[in-house]
């Protein structure tokens, strides 16, 4: 026995090394940042087996792992199904956009998402919940064979009212009807409106349920997409949930303004096709053939082209999307976001976009509804702001409005927020535009925006109390799960 004891100190270190060496490995070979990469090898040799132990719990990249074994063994649809037909007429997307600074832009999304840039689509800006809850109900109402709807909150509220009573009358009339409803998102309101539509008749599902018992607004793998489809013909996505303080007229309690978009033309089954996707992750069912993906005749001018991003085979689309539109700006950047936690190479984008003469422009809101979120946002506005970024506070209400506009010719519209939680972690939906019409009127939206807010500068930052920028600092050490 003495024997046996006397050999457990090499047993024990044994176990440490091959232990260590295995974890060095793994952080060595997955590990994208460098200095990440030191500072767990450092951790795993420095602690012996507490290292490796915090390395397992900490240091593995678990969210694109679970989102991709959660949809490896569900049915999911190949890309571009059901636009096969209207694509065949449209004009060579090279040749549409020869000569054209943003002509590199058009390849790399392509590449990186694997989706077509398709002409002959029309896009008209929605302002709130006042615009855009009218055009979507008159949408649903006139619906004759499909309607799919995907929301990140659906409030059991006035306005998850109206849409609720024009599903159901949708359903009367034999339409085809599917709701998808993050799990999350669900519990935004007493009385989950999943159970409240299933009693309805109207099929719905929920996604990635979860234990959570209650909403929580920081919250991994969540569907964050908004996409309402009507007869695969008629399309609407941005950034606007079903929720009453969406209504500004109707004076909410919390106002939130937004911005959401009605499509018309072949971008729509792109729409429909993420949809249908999120669909069968979800409950196994496929939607394919004419009553969900109709052939779509050109409808207008705007170059088009869906863009799904999430934690599984989307991984990281809309982040390289984003690098590629700033490095092909050749004379302004507009964003306007409600939550701005970049990373390192956003911001070095960013910065040398405006070394090189480019104006940016960030439009941020002055009051968040995440505090959290603000707190670490402002801890490193000090980062954009030092090499010319010009950053505005818009007042209240809260804007949740999702906008980045290049060059007054491209236009991202969508789900996704300026954040890792929209860029890595969660399932968005973005849509980029070629029309210099459509962003010539959305950057006259934006500048109203900004004549409303307040620059915010160096000497402002700089000038916080200790506390608050050490409260802003600690906040900040959170922002890649935030």
């Amino acid at each position: 026995m003495e024997q046996l004891l006397a050999f457990w100190p090499y047993v024990v270190t044994l176990l440490n090394v091959v232990l260590s060496v295995i974890a060095t490995g793994h952080a060595v070979l997955s590990k994208r940042d460098t200095r990440a990469a030191i500072g767990w090898v450092g951790v795993v040799w420095l602690a012996p087996i507490l290292g490796v132990l915090l390395y397992v719990w900490l240091g593995i990249n678990r969210i694109e792992r679970r989102a991709r074994l959660l949809r490896a063994d569900r049915p999911r649809l190949g890309l571009s199904t059901g636009v096969g037909e209207c694509r065949a007429t449209l004009p060579d997307e090279a040749r549409t956009l020869a000569g054209l600074p943003l002509e590199p832009l058009v390849r790399l999304v392509r590449d990186v998402t694997r989706r077509p840039l398709l002409a002959g689509n029309r896009v008209t800006p929605l302002v709130n919940g006042d615009q855009a809850y009218p055009a979507m109900l008159e949408a649903i109402d006139a619906a004759t064979k499909s309607v799919t709807l995907s929301t990140y909150i659906f409030a059991h509220d006035g306005a998850g009212q109206r849409f609720l009573d024009a599903l159901r009358r949708a359903v009367c009339r034999q339409v085809e009807v599917r709701v998808l409803i993050d799990d999350v998102g669900a519990r935004y309101s007493w009385r989950p409106m999943p159970r409240v539509l299933r009693k309805a008749g109207i099929p719905c599902a929920q996604f990635l349920r979860t234990m959570i018992p209650w909403r929580v607004q920081y919250s991994n793998l969540r569907n964050h997409r908004k996409i309402l489809v009507v007869d695969g013909r008629i399309g609407f996505t941005g950034g606007i949930n079903i929720h009453e303080q969406n209504c500004l007229e109707q004076h909410p309690r919390r106002p939130v303004q937004d911005l959401h978009f009605r499509a018309t033309g072949p971008v729509v089954a792109q729409f429909q096709e993420a949809f249908a996707d999120d669909w069968a992750f979800c409950t196994g069912e496929l939607l394919q053939g004419d009553s969900w993906f109709s052939a779509v005749e050109p409808d207008g001018p705007v170059l088009a082209r869906g863009i799904p991003d999430g934690p599984d085979d989307d991984f990281e689309t809309l982040r390289l999307t984003l690098l590629g539109a700033i490095a092909c700006a050749r004379a302004s950047i507009l964003v306007v976001t409600p939550f701005f936690l970049p990373d390192a190479s956003l911001i070095a984008a960013l910065n040398v976009a405006t070394l090189r003469g480019v104006q940016v422009d960030i439009v941020l809101p002055a009051e968040n509804e995440l505090k959290l979120v603000q707190w670490a946002s402002t801890a490193l506005l000090w980062q954009v702001l030092q090499r010319g970024c010009r950053v505005w506070l818009s007042p209240p209400p809260f804007d949740h409005t999702k906008l980045m506009l290049v060059d007054e010719l491209w236009t991202l519209l969508g789900s996704a927020n300026w954040d890792p939680r929209s860029l890595r972690l969660n399932f968005e939906f973005n849509v980029e535009c070629y029309d210099r019409e459509l962003a010539t009127s959305l950057t006259d939206l934006a500048q109203t925006k900004i004549q409303r807010s307040q620059r915010l500068t160096m000497a402002d930052v700089d000038r916080r109390g200790l506390p608050r920028r050490l409260r802003d600092g600690v906040a900040r050490l959170f922002s890649p799960y935030l």
